[in-house]
C-alpha cells in the first residue's frame, strides 16, 4: 500500500520526514508529495478555524495509495469546536492537523518527542478510518476518539489486537 503524503503548509523537514519514515515502518511506500495551496473558502472568518471537510476535499486522490494531508492550521467539523483530524471511512482520504498537538499550544515548553508522538497517533488514527476502523473503546488502542490533548497522550501509537484483526493487513 502506498501512502501519499500532503503537506498543505510549510514544515520544517524533520517533522515530515519523521512521518514519512514512520509511516513507511508501518505501511510501506510513503512518498512526500509537493505542498498544496489552502483553498481561502476553507477558512471560516468567524470561528477563526479553517473547515477540514473542505481542506480534505482538496486532497489528490491515488488509486494505489491513502492520501495523508498534514497542515498546521487550525481545523474544525461541524458541531465540533476543533479535530485533530479527519478522513474519509473506507475512503482515500485523510487530514491531520498539528495545531493542537504542539505542547506549546497548551503553554508548555516545546517537547520534540511529545510533538511527534502525537503526530504519529494521529496519522495512524485517521489512516485507520480511512482503512475502515472505527472508534475504539479500548482507550490505549490509537483508533481511541480522542477529544481532548489528554486523550491522544492516553493512547498508544499501536492498533489494538481487535483492531488489528480487523484490518487484516499486517
Amino acid at each position: 500500500m502506498n501512502i501519499y503524503i500532503a503537506p498543505f503548509n510549510d514544515f520544517k523537514k524533520g517533522e515530515i520526514e519523521f512521518l514519512k519514515s514512520s509511516l513507511s515502518k508501518i505501511f510501506g511506500s510513503v512518498k512526500v508529495l509537493p505542498k498544496l495551496k489552502v483553498p481561502q473558502s476553507a477558512y471560516n472568518f468567524f470561528r477563526r478555524q479553517y473547515n477540514a471537510s473542505l481542506l480534505l476535499e482538496n486532497l489528490p486522490i491515488f488509486k494505489d495509495g491513502i492520501t495523508l494531508g498534514i497542515t498546521s492550521l487550525d481545523i474544525y467539523a461541524d458541531n465540533l469546536n476543533f479535530i485533530f483530524g479527519l478522513a474519509e471511512i473506507k475512503g482515500k482520504r485523510a487530514l491531520i492537523s498539528t495545531y493542537r498537538l504542539d505542547p506549546t499550544f497548551y503553554g508548555e515548553s516545546f517537547d520534540k518527542d511529545l510533538y511527534y508522538l502525537r503526530i504519529i497517533k494521529e496519522a495512524l488514527h485517521e489512516i485507520g478510518h480511512v482503512l475502515g476502523l472505527p472508534h475504539c473503546e479500548n482507550k490505549t488502542c490509537v483508533m481511541s476518539f480522542s477529544n481532548s490533548i489528554f486523550e491522544v497522550d492516553r493512547k498508544s501509537p499501536f492498533y489494538c489486537e481487535n483492531c488489528l484483526k480487523k484490518l487484516n493487513i499486517f
